[in-house]
């Protein structure tokens, strides 16, 4: 009987037993009471009970336990359940914490990052964050992303999970890249192996140190008497033996054999061929591809006796993933496999008749010495680096061997092709160059600003003595414009380096073409015509309105120039036309595009007539202090602030050229996405609820934290003209000791952020706990943003460096008006 039918049964014995007992009471109530009216009431009450208690009964039955509350989640059974040697999967919550992850992703990223912040380079960094950012919003269907570091490579995916949709589960798998030379034991053990032997060719992979790795069946039968026989562990050279002519036999055969030809083919990374300080030294510890060839076998058309072998043999040299080619004596070519030929750049073309004409005209003398060194001396290997035609700027490793007893062939070359390799790493170079080079920037720019606040301040309190008239008014006002000018290259700086402040507002970039319309007519001049043409349902983006406007300036100055340039002067007549278009997610999948993510976009078109960018410069114009205008006539900082302030505000900026309508290069085109903003439902009600603006003048007292003398003296002074008990510090330890002290009822402190000894963060963190409600400023030349990011405390506010007497001053209130509402 199943569980069921077990359960059916006691309900039906239960069910008896209550009739039989309702039956009894009735039958006694009819006795006792002797009325038919008592009777039947009583009857009806108890059978309209025992319909409730039925129908409850039914109820929980069909509930049962998954009424009962969801347990907390089990994450060591998570944990078992994600284990995977070559998968990395981690589970993040909304605050993008690491909930759990497998043992594979702390080996290759460690427990203490969290996705999407893992230790990788600037791009695999942003292309997680959005990747991130469209799991949480599209769920599903987020996509995968490509991200490295300095070793590795891993596709990243991102699927959004729970029963609230409230985690991220991460999956990477790592990326093997590819190796011409990999299975090619394999090769030589199996199929190839055997064609080689049918062909009279006895092929070995030997490792640096001599020992063979894999051989085929005809050397295995040659040189220990069974094709079944393994070599591998045995030392190649006590496979053979020469005479006193220096020919080669197997030693188990002895002079009864035919001498045999021996090829190596050193399997060497070229590129860390061509970089070593020492050269040969690659090829001296890589494993090499040992040939044993009759020597009556000729190779191809090349005049050897077994014609018909050497032809099957070139057949099967075209298949190598390896490029080879061969050359007489006289250096002509005779043979070149197709990856040869690709992997010098002439695979759709003819191939040259010497080794020397694949080569820049500076590497020809010696490319031409090795080859007619190999071929006419005594049989030896090595390797020369060369910069081929095709791409001169990227040095290569071309390895030669000099064969004997392989007809007219004497010179044997090895030419790997690593085009995608060698894409890929200057990628990589790139992106790690734009990083190193925005860190610096930001530095720079931080520590600038310090003496910039100085200047500034002390300008400021100097006006406050100085009436418009005095003698040292308009000196005092010339060093205050200068200075100024000075805070706004640092700010070009920090915006290349994405560490600039922001302050986002939701707009329409009609709005802000509008606003600089005229001041870009002034720009341009009179000869250059100004056209701007909008598209309908634009969907509002979510950027600084003052730094769009800089980016239409410097794309609109960047115009100019090139249309002069490319007229012959200032008087050249030409055409500038901004645009805008909205683009939608489907039409961002339709372009099948690995960078920008699928969503709706306002995009903002430059296209100027001024003549196009060269393709040597297309890859450097977004660089800082990159110009190719004449010495003093350009930062080179114009085209790497619009890249800063683009990416900063979550877009993606293009650059390419606008053919006319023959197919000629008209001018530069500079495309910029930026994400259309959905206003989330806290921002819609801060919008209808706004706080009326509160006035402080109620002075207070101040504890003033800043490591740098020049920065403190000047908000020290600042502060006390405007009524404030200015108390100041040098350093975090010395501000914690004076609130601890309580010698002083702070109303607020007012820090640096980066300090010796204790930091800015690290100091309010710890008068938070003796002083909860106390309001913190901090003072830095960094990003708000970035900050914020870094630094998770409560009632924390804000001002970049460098500011003004007045700036600070407004600051302080604005905090105070805010902490006693």
């Amino acid at each position: 009987m199943s569980i069921g039918q077990a359960q059916e049964s006691r309900r039906l014995v239960d069910l008896i037993a209550v009739a039989a007992a309702v039956l009894a009471s009735i039958a006694l109530i009819q006795f006792a009471a002797d009325n038919t009216t008592v009777t039947l009431a009583y009857a009806g009450g108890l059978v309209v009970l025992g319909f409730i208690a039925f129908i409850a009964g039914r109820a929980h039955a069909a509930g049962g336990p998954r009424d009962a509350q969801p347990e907390l989640p089990d994450w060591s059974v998570t944990v078992s359940a994600i284990e995977h040697a070559e998968l990395a999967i981690a589970i993040t919550d909304r605050a993008n914490r690491l909930v759990c992850a497998n043992a594979a992703y702390e080996l290759w990223f460690g427990s203490s990052h969290a996705p999407p912040r893992l230790p990788v380079d600037g791009t695999s960094a942003d292309a997680l964050n959005r990747l991130g950012r469209a799991a949480w919003r599209e769920g599903q269907g987020a996509g995968s992303v490509t991200i490295a570091d300095e070793d590795r490579s891993w596709t990243a995916e991102a699927t959004r999970a729970g029963r609230a949709d409230d985690y991220l589960v991460w999956r990477f798998a790592p990326v093997t890249r590819s190796n011409p030379l990999a299975g090619m034991a394999t090769h030589i053990t199996g199929l190839l192996g055997r064609v080689l032997g049918a062909a009279g060719i006895g092929v070995a992979l030997v490792s640096p140190d001599g020992m063979v790795k894999a051989a085929n069946p005809l050397l295995a039968r040659r040189g220990l008497g069974d094709e079944r026989a393994s070599l591998a562990g045995q030392e190649f050279v006590k496979l053979l033996r020469s005479d006193d002519r220096e020919r080669i036999f197997f030693a188990r055969e002895g002079r009864k054999g035919t001498p045999q030809t021996l090829v190596q083919v050193p399997l060497a990374d070229p590129d860390a061929a061509a970089a070593e300080a020492v050269p040969g030294k690659a090829m001296a510890e890589a494993p090499s591809l040992m040939l044993l060839i009759d020597s009556g076998i000729g190779l191809g058309g090349w005049g050897g006796e077994a014609k018909g072998q050497a032809a099957q043999l070139q057949g099967l040299l075209e298949q190598l993933p390896l490029g080879l080619a061969a050359t007489d004596r006289d250096g002509k070519f005779l043979f070149a496999n197709p990856a040869f030929r690709r992997a010098a750049g002439v695979a759709t073309v003819d191939l040259p008749p010497f080794p020397s004409d694949l080569v820049v005209p500076r590497d020809k003398t010696a490319m031409s010495d090795a080859v007619r060194r190999h071929g006419q001396g005594p049989a030896s290997s090595g390797d020369i680096a060369v910069r081929l035609r095709a791409d001169p700027d990227e040095p290569v490793s071309l390895g030669l061997a000099g064969v004997r007893g392989l007809g007219e062939a004497a010179v044997l070359l090895s030419l790997a092709d690593t085009t995608e390799e060698a894409r890929l790493k200057r990628q990589v170079a790139q992106a790690t160059k734009m990083q190193a080079v925005g860190q610096l920037a930001g530095g720079v720019a931080h520590d600038f600003n310090n003496v910039l606040t100085a200047i500034i301040g002390y300008c400021d309190l100097m006006l406050q003595r100085h009436t418009p008239g005095d003698s040292d008014y308009d000196d005092i006002q010339q060093i205050r414009a200068n200075s100024n000018r000075a805070a706004s290259l640092t700010r070009q700086l920090l915006a290349f380096s994405r560490q600039q402040t922001l302050q986002p507002e939701v707009l329409q970039l009609p709005d802000v073409l509008s606003e600089v319309g005229q001041l870009l007519k002034r720009l341009l001049g009179a000869k250059i015509t100004l056209k701007v043409r909008h598209d309908r349902n634009l969907g509002p983006v979510r950027a600084d309105p003052r730094q769009l406007e800089q980016v239409i300036i410097n794309l609109a100055v960047n115009a100019r120039d090139a249309i002069q340039a490319h007229g012959g002067g200032e008087g050249a007549t030409g055409t500038l036309a901004f645009a805008t278009r909205r683009v939608e997610a489907k039409d961002i999948r339709r372009m099948g595009s690995e960078i920008i993510p699928a969503g709706d976009y306002t995009v903002l078109v430059a296209e100027d007539t001024g003549g196009g960018i060269p393709a040597d410069v297309l890859g450097k114009i977004f660089e800082p202090f990159f110009t190719t205008k004449e010495m003093g006539k350009g930062t080179g900082l114009g085209l790497s602030t619009v890249y800063g302030i683009v990416k900063q505000s979550g877009g993606f900026i293009f650059a390419g050229n606008a053919k006319a309508p023959d197919g000629s290069v008209k001018g530069a085109r500079f495309t910029i996405y930026l994400p259309v903003h959905e206003a989330s439902e806290e921002e819609l009600q801060r919008a209808v609820a706004v706080q009326p603006k509160r006035e402080w003048a109620g002075g207070g007292t101040v504890l003033l934290v800043e490591d740098e003398d020049m920065v403190r003296a000047v908000a020290e002074r600042a502060l006390a003209r405007h009524g404030y008990t200015v108390v100041t510090a040098s350093d975090g330890d010395e501000g914690l000791e004076l609130v601890r002290a309580g010698q002083h009822q702070f109303d607020m402190v007012v820090s640096d952020v980066v300090m010796p000894s204790m930091d800015g963060p690290a100091m309010a963190r710890e008068i938070r706990k003796i002083a909860p409600a106390l309001p913190v400023l901090f003072m830095s030349g960094y990003a708000e943003s970035q900050l914020r990011e870094q630094i998770d405390i409560a009632a924390m506010h804000f001002i970049a460096k460098p500011f003004s007497v007045q700036q600070i001053a407004d600051k302080v209130a604005e905090v105070l008006s805010q902490a006693r509402v």
